[in-house]
């Protein structure tokens, strides 16, 4: 298959070498297996104390977006330097360039690619522009809820989602002041758009990613394409 693994900045935790090698250990395998392999790198922890500092000192919303932009990137360098020489030597700073480490088998790697742009939209617009066949996302919660679980205790989490229904969802969360949902509303419409397979799962434990990738079991939430009622097909018997 061909795979994109959206690895948010504080799941990747940059401060912690065992995490992030444990990280490259399940992508290098997924490329082993015979998988063609990508990864989108958020900013996390880091990223929010640089954006802090910058607009303490006055910096405007663009300067502070290209701030996160360079952070998602930095922490995309410390990935590849986890990863084999199977890895593209730098993050790639746009689809073309990702798309083309692809077809050469390389693991490519991105951060961010713009300002206004989060990792999250960039996870699935080169899912989108690669044809992927699943796209991963590995956050700090396990799967899409009702509600943002931190603010409400009984947010319920879904098993599974029609993409429509992810929009939907994502804008209800997003219109509730200081919530936050596992993807952003752009990135939802675009996986409505493109149609792609995806999976949100609690990606902390780095073996829960190769797990959804090689059985489909998981405990996160199920992105269903509007053609297809098998969540898991790509791990179906033959």
């Amino acid at each position: 298959m061909k795979i994109i693994v959206s690895l948010g900045g504080s799941v990747l935790a940059p401060r912690d070498p065992e995490r992030v090698g444990a990280h490259a250990t399940i992508i290098e395998g997924l490329a082993e297996e015979g998988h063609t392999a990508g990864a989108v790198v958020g900013g996390g922890t880091v990223a929010r104390e640089y954006i802090h500092t910058a607009r303490e000192l006055g910096a405007n919303e663009i300067e502070l977006d290209q701030l996160g932009v360079d952070t998602t990137r930095l922490n995309a360098r410390l990935l590849i330097a986890a990863l084999s020489e199977r890895a593209a030597t730098r993050p790639s700073r746009n689809y073309e360039d990702a798309g083309a480490a692809l077809r050469r088998g390389e693991i490519a790697v991105m951060g961010g690619v713009a300002p206004g742009q989060t990792t999250d939209a960039v996870s699935a617009a080169l899912a989108e522009y690669v044809n992927a066949d699943l796209l991963v996302y590995a956050t700090s919660v396990p799967g899409v809820f009702s509600a943002d679980p931190a603010e409400n205790p009984d947010a319920q989490r879904f098993e599974s989602l029609s993409a429509a229904e992810l929009v939907d969802v994502i804008a209800d969360i997003e219109m509730t002041a200081g919530s936050s949902a596992p993807v952003d509303l752009l990135a939802a419409k675009i996986i409505e758009r493109s149609g792609v397979r995806t999976v949100v799962l609690d990606g902390t434990d780095p073996e829960r990613i190769e797990r959804v990738v090689n059985t489909g079991e998981h405990e996160g939430t199920d992105i269903i394409p509007a053609e297809s009622d098998e969540p898991t097909y790509w791990a179906m018997d033959d």
